[in-house]
């Protein structure tokens, strides 16, 4: 389902989740139950704090040893990072 929201969005209304929903071939009983019922709304909250908390505000976002790395990145990008963490780290 993330893929396709992802793919959807902005698009992501009641009815527009449901239509997903129903492309997806999910169990639309329980999905509108759980989607009327605000089922999984303490942990949307408690990621929407979570990301106020580390200032996100892009996805993807990455951490590596603590380093926040945002934006649509290359490879050679994190590999940088890494490499350099690696030598921080092996000369303590």
């Amino acid at each position: 389902m993330h893929w396709l929201l992802h793919e959807k969005y902005p698009r992501l209304d009641k009815q527009s989740l449901i239509s997903y929903a129903e492309e997806l071939g999910l169990d639309m009983k329980k999905f509108r139950k759980d989607l009327d019922g605000m089922r999984h709304l303490k942990e949307i909250n408690e990621d929407v704090k979570l990301a106020k908390d580390l200032d996100l505000y892009s996805t993807p976002a990455f951490f590596i040893n603590g380093i926040k790395a945002v934006g649509n990145r290359p490879y050679w990008s994190f590999q940088k990072i890494i490499d350099e963490e690696l030598n921080r780290l092996s000369g303590e």
